[in-house]
């Protein structure tokens, strides 16, 4: 069984992706790391919940309600809530309280619960509150601008302290994600290993079972449990 997603780019520069979810008659699914926060709304036999979710540095097996849809916000890199440090919310997350179907409650303030379309109203809201807040420095050496002026060390503290993470775990954990995606498409190993400049293989394997938690013959033949990754074409 699988889960069936559907995901946009979103122009804001605060948000990376706006995805949908329904899970059908899954009840677990193999999750995958990932570098950013976001938050998640979904309904359950008529009652809603919200969450925020944190960067995931490994793949694991995570429960899926039953015939719950959902929509999920994924948070530029170098972006982070102000209530809730993303440091503190790397491989996990926190269920938020008093969730109904129409609203939710961040920050002790209630906010309308969005929908895929108006995700970025809800994220602009947020910004123009206060809440979510980001890290220039992060988004400008993303960007591959130079900062000279500034030390590798700071650099690193400073992708810490808004991530969670570091430069190297970003990269390996993208660059990972995409190689998924390739596979899944259709390209060979040695095509991926190529492209995404693996040193072999075996480097590329165990990428591959660290942050994704599939093989390459899995994910190019389409094989395994639900995952929560967006592989259709």
């Amino acid at each position: 069984m699988k889960l069936h997603f559907e995901t946009r780019r979103s122009d804001s520069p605060w948000v990376d992706t706006v995805w949908t979810c329904t899970g059908g008659q899954v009840t677990s699914m193999t999750s995958v790391a990932g570098v950013r926060w976001g938050l998640v709304f979904w309904e359950r036999d008529g009652r809603s919940y919200a969450s925020v979710t944190g960067p995931a540095t490994r793949s694991g097996t995570a429960p899926v309600p039953e015939g719950a849809t959902f929509t999920g916000i994924e948070f530029a890199v170098g972006t982070s809530l102000r209530a809730m440090p993303t440091p503190a919310l790397v491989d996990g997350g926190v269920e938020l309280p008093d969730t109904h179907r129409r609203t939710f409650r961040l920050d002790g303030a209630r906010h309308e619960t969005p929908g895929p379309d108006d995700a970025e109203a809800l994220v602009e809201h947020l910004v123009r509150a206060g809440m979510v807040v980001r890290d220039p420095l992060v988004a400008e050496v993303l960007r591959g601008r130079d900062c000279a002026d500034v030390s590798q060390r700071t650099v690193e503290r400073r992708f810490r302290a808004a991530t969670g993470l570091t430069r190297g775990a970003i990269r390996q954990i993208e660059r990972a994600r995409t190689a998924a995606e390739l596979l899944a498409a259709g390209d060979s190993a040695a095509d991926v290993v190529a492209r995404l400049d693996y040193f072999d293989e075996p480097h590329l394997a165990r990428a591959l079972r660290s942050y994704v938690g599939r093989t390459a013959r899995q994910l190019r033949q389409g094989d395994g449990c639900a995952i929560g990754l967006d592989l259709d074409p």
